[in-house]
């Protein structure tokens, strides 16, 4: 009976500690301005700015530091300013800035809250020419605008309370399945941002007069440099190249782009 009851209170605990994450999740929602998406945010955009601003140094420094080709950065900072100027991210209470890192090996690109975008020498290296630049650098600028960080520290903050909740209330292997089911709620919603980030930074292109079907090539220069190996999409946080160089003609299209393929 003891037991019995124990275990009662337990669920009673777990049960009360997911509502509760759940209810603070949903509570925190608002609509983007830019985007006019509907999210659920904790952070107000000062603290993403002060997170992004704080974290960059550290995040250079994991890269082996910034560059010290200074045409090389002047080339990033006027793609990354004219990309910001002719767009919705000028409006945005952002302050950008575009870091080329050293490493010569590691091929990405990646944006911090708040406006801190970076490229590796490893990326840069590989592209061809400033178009593809600008869509490497549109669509980290989207992951900004869209919010994408401060949404996913709320979507993870839900996620540890539901783990919690069942390590409250259940055995060990009840919480890893917890912990399993959070970890594809994440990725869902990280392959979505990388979407929303792709439409973005084709919209970014085409406004500040580029040429979108380089971001394509783009594509095709990171499924080179994985070697073409790919993993299933429903096990990444990344869509597959394919699904992505789709979805970035069908935004091609949808801005009405006339230009140059």
């Amino acid at each position: 009976m003891r037991t019995s009851n124990n275990f009662k209170i337990r669920l009673f605990i777990g049960l009360a500690i997911i509502l509760f994450s759940y209810l603070k999740y949903c509570s925190r929602t608002e609509e983007n301005p830019y985007t006019g998406k509907t999210q659920h945010i904790s952070l107000s955009t000062e603290e993403e700015i002060a997170i992004g601003l704080q974290s960059a140094p550290q995040m250079a420094q994991e890269y082996g530091g910034l560059h010290p080709d200074q045409d090389a950065q002047a080339m990033v900072d006027r793609v990354g300013a004219r990309l910001v100027n002719s767009s919705i991210a000028k409006d945005t209470p952002y302050r950008f800035e575009f870091h080329l890192l050293r490493d010569p090996n590691t091929v990405n690109a990646f944006a911090l809250p708040g406006g801190q975008v970076f490229i590796t020498a490893g990326l840069f290296g590989r592209l061809e020419n400033e178009d593809q630049l600008a869509g490497v650098i549109g669509h980290e600028i989207g992951h900004v605008v869209g919010r994408h960080s401060a949404e996913r520290i709320a979507k993870q903050d839900l996620t540890q309370g539901v783990v919690t909740g069942v390590m409250a209330g259940a055995d060990a292997g009840g919480a890893q399945m917890a912990a399993m089911i959070g970890n594809v709620i994440n990725m869902k919603y990280g392959r979505e941002d990388e979407l929303e980030s792709d439409r973005l930074g084709v919209k970014f292109m085409i406004d500040a007069g580029y040429n979108p079907y380089e971001f394509i090539e783009v594509m095709n220069i990171l499924e080179e440099a994985s070697g073409g190996q790919q993993v299933p999409e429903f096990s990444s946080t990344h869509p597959s190249s394919p699904h992505r160089k789709e979805e970035i003609k069908e935004a091609i299209d949808a801005n009405g782009y006339v230009g140059p393929q």
